[in-house]
């Protein structure tokens, strides 16, 4: 060949693209490996939030093994199922710090209202946890868990709800917390009175079991007077520092009250040297409005000496409960079945209505013309879903909305879910630009056939946010909103391989369209799923396929960091 003929042919081969499955490498031509695909999943042409807060980047995701191998430009072809998310955002799956999940997910594991809206754990457990059971405080979960969701309770320890869950299957990871409330019912049943030192041994020893077998805090809800025995209380969280946990608590009278109550929950962190969370931080009661402000400064003041607290919220302006709050302090404390059997006499209804603490609570929930009952069972009765306590009322022609309150009562047999249109939503926007505030719900994993009409946070917590407060709103930045969801409650339960997409972590992941993710729940119609999140995977798995949940139940247990003695690890651990 001519020098000039050679020249020409290098030159051609130099400009000329490899074929397809060569590559060059100084100065060789190599074929490329066929087989297999190399990844499970990979998403492609997304924007990225990778839950730290940072600025949205163009990246794809790799997933292999239920864990993310790789993030950046990668190949389609070299997964076996592709994802193409262009035009959506791309981010970690949504982590609820504060659910009562634990008897839904066990009658439906799907966790349709959670996962459909991008939520990939749930956090369970309050002022009732899953155990420890025994005694009065098992009666009464029973009770509740037959009356909630049709379970029959077949467990008495944490470990044994974990074994039930297992058998069933989840479509999103769960984590259980551990009441010191319930332990005390457990130890001293529903006496009023200060423990004993043997009694609070053997609460302490409960609160061990429960943290070696997983839990991953110690949860309160209390109600007026917030807790009256602060030693009990503080002897438990000590206990559950050693363990790595922390203490997450709804505050006793969110209302006149909330400041004090506040400093209670404090105390419990100073004191027990350990992390505390305020569950969904609000102040209740029209004359208590912009309060919250003050609730702000008093926790910025603690976080200044060196206390961890951090809290959540939800973004709506009404609560949930049972009517029981509405009632004094002594009859919330008393066992469920002797009060509503009590309800029944003209002495026990007028004492409750002398009592000062029955006209601060109802007004404090709303007034009866803002609380709402939610689920009746009786059929006479399903009539009131939906309906505030004054227009039941007027609906029966009482002129008291007390007694038509007490009479509900005693006709269901059991006190009446509530939502209480009772907050502002100017203290709703304020809370959520603090920046150690998460987003959590308060509700429920449960669809479409849920009776009655629940709070739609249960349905519409996380895309709400999304979609009226971020994209609508432009209260929070979009990748604030994700951190609030991500990282910030995965730092809360201590995890090093949940909250961000970081090669390594699980492959909990959410794809939404930032046009158009929105809440449809509203409180006349609330069982309707959210809108605008196409997919979400759980540990890997796709569990909503083009808006499509795909009977997958990938679900993990989430430990503690305290799970089998493993204390002071400071990460939580995976079943």
């Amino acid at each position: 060949m001519k020098r000039k003929d050679f020249l020409f042919v290098a030159l051609f081969f130099s400009i000329m693209p490899l074929p397809l499955g060569f590559s060059a490498s100084a100065g060789e031509t190599k074929p490329r490996v066929s087989g297999a695909p190399t990844y499970d999943v990979v998403v492609v042409n997304g924007k990225v939030i990778d839950g730290s807060g940072n600025p949205w980047f163009y990246a794809d995701v790799a997933i292999k093994g239920g864990k993310i191998v790789k993030i950046g430009k990668i190949d389609p072809s070299s997964g076996r199922r592709v994802i193409d998310a262009m035009g959506m955002v791309v981010t970690p799956g949504f982590i609820d710090l504060h659910t009562h999940t634990d008897m839904p997910v066990l009658a439906d594991g799907n966790a349709e209202s959670a996962v459909r809206q991008g939520v990939t754990l749930d956090v369970i457990g309050e002022s009732s946890t899953v155990a420890p059971l025994s005694g009065k405080a098992l009666e009464e979960y029973k009770e509740d868990a037959k009356r909630r969701a049709g379970v029959d309770v077949d467990w008495t320890t944490l470990a044994g709800y974990f074994r039930r869950l297992n058998k069933k299957g989840s479509s999103i990871n769960i984590a259980s917390s551990v009441s010191p409330q319930q332990i005390r019912k457990v130890v001293i049943g529903f006496e009023d009175r200060p423990a004993t030192a043997a009694e609070i041994d053997k609460m302490t020893k409960l609160v061990a079991e429960a943290m070696e077998e997983g839990a991953v805090n110690l949860s309160t809800a209390f109600t007026g007077g917030g807790y009256k025995y602060a030693d009990e209380m503080i002897a438990m969280a000590k206990v559950v520092a050693k363990y790595g946990g922390y203490y997450g608590t709804h505050i006793g009278g969110e209302g006149e009250q909330v400041m004090e109550e506040l400093d209670k929950a404090i105390r419990v962190g100073e004191e027990a040297k350990i992390p505390v969370h305020i569950y969904h931080i609000k102040v209740r009661g029209k004359n208590n409005f912009g309060k919250v402000k003050e609730v702000i400064k008093k926790i910025e003041a603690a976080r200044a000496r060196g206390l961890d607290i951090t809290a959540n919220q939800y973004p709506y302006t009404a609560m949930e409960h049972p009517w029981a709050r509405l009632f004094p302090t002594w009859v919330q404390d008393m066992p469920r079945k002797d009060a509503i059997a009590k309800l029944k006499e003209r002495a026990f209804r007028d004492k409750i209505k002398a009592d000062k603490e029955f006209p601060e609570y109802v007004n404090e929930h709303g007034g009866w013309e803002g609380v709402v009952g939610t689920v009746f069972n009786q059929p006479a009765n399903k009539a009131y879903e939906g309906k505030s306590i004054l227009e039941i009322a007027k609906l029966r022609g009482q002129s008291d909305p007390a007694e038509t309150c007490f009479d509900l009562i005693v006709e269901e047999g059991a006190f009446i879910p509530g939502v209480h249109h009772t907050m502002s939503e100017e203290d709703v926007r304020y809370v959520m630009q603090i920046p150690w505030v998460s987003i959590a719900s308060d509700g429920s994993a449960i669809n479409l056939s849920a009776p009655g009409k629940p709070h739609p946070r249960s349905f519409g917590t996380n895309v709400r946010v999304l979609g009226k407060y971020v994209r609508e709103e432009k209260v929070i930045a979009l990748e604030d909103a994700v951190r609030k969801m991500t990282s910030l409650p995965a730092q809360a339960l201590r995890l090093k391989d949940r909250g961000l997409l970081r090669e390594g972590y699980w492959a909990d992941v959410v794809v939404f369209d930032p046009n158009t993710v929105s809440d449809s729940a509203t409180f006349e119609n609330p069982q309707q799923y959210a809108k605008g999140v196409p997919y979400v995977l759980v540990n890997g798995t796709v569990v909503i396929d083009n808006g499509n949940h795909t009977g997958a139940r990938p679900g993990k247990n989430i430990f503690g960091p305290g799970k089998n003695g493993g204390a002071r690890a400071g990460r939580g651990s995976v079943s």
